[in-house]
């Protein structure tokens, strides 16, 4: 029944894409589209997706990220996606408790706040008080684990029927994403995991004055249920009265989340994956908060070192070496042609470096990147994928302050200060490659920023007016298609679960 329901939501906008392109169709010519035309679909879209429920909310949230799989018009209507639940009723939260606990939330705390401090798709967020400690209860949202169950077993259903008539790399990426968030999604409902993340996280940052990761109430730990310290704070975005009355520095602000993000990525290799300012508070006496530690990456060590030779090759720009790093990373499909990759990687070297930066030029490089996209046969691995939303994070807490926030220059000197540590743990037994680490790590965080997130999202979201303006061709499947003859236009605070 449940699958039935999807595909008689979700078929007509498929039928809708599929009529856009020459190449999906069985007859006839495609149909012509103007730039209004996908917005207004785009808005239907994200409408559907919210009447179809928390799955495909969550996983629309991460198909946001994919600039290679989405159009710019879709990937950010898709971005504007939020939780928007009902909260779940205080009876069913006090059966959860009583079959996770063996007893009612009355007896299990000192007071337990009935009124949710935070309702998401996946979970609800009490306050209480617990042995003199103010905490924070996490209860699994009743009957989730079948429904994202079943939304992602008809996902993936739906998905290879499509694959079978039509592979191509764009359906293959969208089948790798479904397949990354089934598997995150299931561990994000086993708050074991989560508690776990939190301990590691934690244990790494131990040592550091600026960062609060709240404490795992140990013997509170269930598969459904999950106590932690409270830690009271206010979203990174919303920091504005903070900085009016000078409390909040945010140059200080934007290097001390480059730093704790450098350290967990290059050093630690554990990261929180899920960077949305409401899972990152500030609290009054200005230490960084993280919240939610449900979607947490390691990222082995040799991915970390494949990743470093991509920034050496973008240190010096060197393109060939670039597109060597695509495939040494997976990024590139079986059978793609090794010129439209150098090619590919050749172009982002140049929007990489790019000095000028006028509205025309800026146009000029966004028509040339999104063409090299539409034509790239990419697939990009989950990890990378996270490595790309921190990075816009970053961007994005940065420009929020500063319009003229520049990551590379504020990159360097954190690199600087952490280049030891970084080199250390990517070669521990001393077998450093024969470069400058001083040279290539003064960069390397801000190469993250500038390289991997134009391959990525923020790419798009950097050209989005003169994209607009423009009515540029589509970066991917649900992608706008070429333009026509011209007739028609152009074709173009507290804590919450993290959901």
């Amino acid at each position: 029944m449940r699958l039935l329901v999807i595909l008689y939501r979700l078929l007509p906008l498929a039928v809708a894409f599929r009529r856009d392109f020459r190449r999906w169709l069985i007859a006839g010519s495609p149909a012509r589209r103007t730039a209004a035309d996908h917005e207004r679909r785009a808005a239907r879209l994200v409408a559907t997706l919210a009447r179809l429920g928390p799955t495909f909310v969550k996983m629309a949230q991460l198909f946001a990220g994919r600039a290679d799989l989405l159009a710019p018009v879709y990937a950010r209507a898709l971005s504007t996606l939020t939780d928007q639940v009902p909260m779940v009723p205080v009876a069913e939260v006090e059966r959860i408790l009583l079959a996770e606990y063996g007893a009612p939330p009355d007896d299990l705390f000192e007071r337990f706040d009935r009124v949710p401090l935070a309702a998401a798709s996946l979970g609800q967020v009490h306050r209480a008080r617990l042995d003199g400690e103010e905490v924070v209860v996490k209860v699994l949202r009743p009957g989730v684990e079948a429904l994202v169950e079943a939304d992602v077993r008809a996902s993936l259903w739906i998905v290879g029927i499509v694959e079978r008539w039509w592979p191509n790399p764009h359906v293959i990426g969208t089948r790798v994403v479904i397949e990354e968030f089934a598997r995150r999604v299931t561990e994000e409902m086993d708050f074991r995991r989560e508690a776990a993340h939190a301990v590691a996280i934690g244990a790494n940052f131990a040592d550091t004055a600026g960062v609060w990761i709240p404490r795992v109430v140990t013997p509170m730990v269930r598969q459904r249920a999950l106590v932690l310290e409270y830690c009271p704070g206010r979203r990174v975005d919303r920091l504005d009265e903070w900085v009016r009355d000078g409390r909040i520095r945010p140059e200080r602000l934007v290097r001390d989340v480059m730093e704790l993000y450098a350290k967990m990525m290059l050093v630690h290799g554990l990261f929180h994956a899920d960077p949305h300012p409401g899972n990152m508070h500030v609290s009054a006496d200005r230490r960084i908060i993280l919240l939610d530690f449900g979607m947490v990456v390691r990222v082995p060590l040799e991915l970390r070192r494949q990743l470093v030779a991509a920034i050496f090759a973008a240190i010096r720009r060197d393109s060939d070496a670039l597109a060597d790093s695509f495939h040494a990373l997976g990024l590139v499909a079986t059978g793609a042609d090794p010129a439209v990759i150098r090619r590919l990687a050749a172009t982002l070297l140049g929007v990489a470096w790019e000095r000028n930066t006028t509205r025309e030029r800026v146009e000029l490089l966004a028509d040339e990147v999104l063409t090299e996209l539409f034509d790239w046969p990419i697939v990009l691995p989950s990890n990378l994928v996270y490595f790309a939303r921190t990075a816009a994070l970053i961007e994005g807490l940065g420009t929020h302050y500063d319009a003229h926030f520049n990551a590379l220059a504020f990159a360097s000197p954190i690199a600087l200060s952490l280049r030891g540590r970084i080199m250390a743990s990517l070669y521990p037994d001393g077998d450093q490659p024969t470069v400058d680490p001083a040279r290539v790590l003064g960069a390397a965080l801000g190469a993250v920023a500038r390289i991997l997130r134009r391959t990525a999202q923020d790419l798009v979201v950097t050209v989005r007016d003169a994209v607009a303006q423009a009515a540029l061709p589509s970066a991917g499947a649900l992608g706008v298609p070429p333009a026509g003859d011209g007739t028609n236009g152009p074709n173009v605070s507290g804590h919450i679960t993290g959901e």
